[in-house]
C-alpha cells in the first residue's frame, strides 16, 4: 500500500513540473498565424527534407471549443474544418508585426510587414 502512495506521489510531482514549463498558445481573431503541414512528417518530393514545416500566412477566423481556430486564408477563403492551436505559431513572434491595409471606402487590400529586427545587412 505504501508502494501506491509512493507512486501516486511521484505523479503528482512529475505533473506538477510539467505544468510549470508548458506555455500555452492562445490566439485571437485576426491574428495572422503560420500553420505546420499536416501529416506531420509529409515532404514534397520537390524539396525533399529541405521542404518546409511550416505553410501560411493564414488569418485566424474565429475561435472553436478546446483551443481550435477556424482559419481563413488571406483572400478570405475559409478552411472547412478547425486546427488545434498546437500546430498553429504567430507569425508576429517570428517576423514582426503584419498590418491590414485598407483603401479609402475601408475595404481590406492586403498586407504590409513592419520588421522589428536591425536594418542593415552585413
Amino acid at each position: 500500500m505504501r508502494a501506491l502512495i509512493s507512486i501516486e506521489e511521484n505523479k503528482k510531482r512529475v505533473a506538477r513540473w510539467y505544468d510549470k514549463k508548458v506555455k500555452a498558445k492562445e490566439f485571437t481573431d485576426g491574428e495572422l498565424v503560420w500553420k505546420l503541414v499536416l501529416p506531420i512528417g509529409t515532404k514534397s518530393s520537390k524539396f525533399g527534407k529541405w521542404s518546409p514545416n511550416w505553410e501560411g500566412p493564414y488569418q485566424i477566423n474565429r475561435s472553436a471549443p478546446g483551443n481550435a481556430y477556424i482559419l481563413e486564408t488571406l483572400e478570405g477563403v475559409e478552411f472547412p474544418r478547425a486546427l488545434n492551436g498546437k500546430y498553429l505559431k504567430n507569425i508576429t513572434r517570428v517576423y514582426g508585426s503584419m498590418h491590414k491595409i485598407f483603401s479609402d471606402d475601408n475595404t481590406p487590400i492586403g498586407w504590409i510587414e513592419i520588421c522589428l529586427g536591425p536594418s542593415t545587412m552585413f
